[in-house]
């Protein structure tokens, strides 16, 4: 039994869901997204909620079951607030600047990186160090965040790179001289 699957999902003022053939349409005051129902499931709508129960009591649809009630509650959630990553550049000359279309990133390389931003994603930039990402579609906001990221991950050391705003990043020692009581 899905624990997430059992919970109908609450449909907020000012968001619709429609039923169009194999698709979920859920509109709302942000934007509108369509889902693809996986298969398997019955989806049922009722005038406040959603639920989401398996057609059959076999693996499959089991599986399918907490996985298409999460998409569901995220794509709800989307269409009434958006989603939000925010990253943050450390590193001295390091910096990112908005370009049009483009997140122009100079990140201690020969040439700086220009990265294109996706359709329905927008992007902004604060004091040259901080990127905030937003969106509706909570996947496509968490991969540009990974992509973004994965230009300059954080080094261990003295922690220079890009990492999410509530990252902990472990810090090593760095080498230490050895002690003096040798013969020199």
């Amino acid at each position: 039994m899905s624990k997430i699957g059992k919970k109908p999902i609450l449909i907020p003022k000012g968001v619709s869901v429609l039923k169009e053939g194999e698709f979920l349409a859920i509109k709302g005051p942000k934007g509108e997204l369509k889902i693809k129902s996986l298969p398997k499931l019955k989806i049922d709508i009722e005038a406040d909620k959603i639920t989401v129960r398996p057609e059959l009591s076999e693996k499959q649809s089991m599986a399918n079951w907490g996985s298409m009630a999460s998409l569901i509650k995220n794509a709800v959630a989307g269409v009434e607030k958006e989603f939000a990553k925010t990253l943050i550049i450390e590193g001295v000359g390091y910096r990112a600047v908005l370009d049009g279309k483009k997140v122009v990133l100079s990140l201690g390389f020969t040439n700086p990186i220009n990265y294109e931003i996706p359709e329905g994603i927008k992007v902004e930039i604060e004091k040259n160090v901080t990127i905030k990402i937003s969106g509706i579609n909570k996947e496509s906001v968490g991969e540009v965040a990974a992509e973004i990221r994965a230009f300059k991950k954080p080094e261990p050391y003295k922690g220079k790179g890009i990492h999410y705003e509530n990252e902990v990043i472990r810090r090593k020692a760095g080498k230490k001289m050895a002690g003096t009581t040798g013969t020199a």
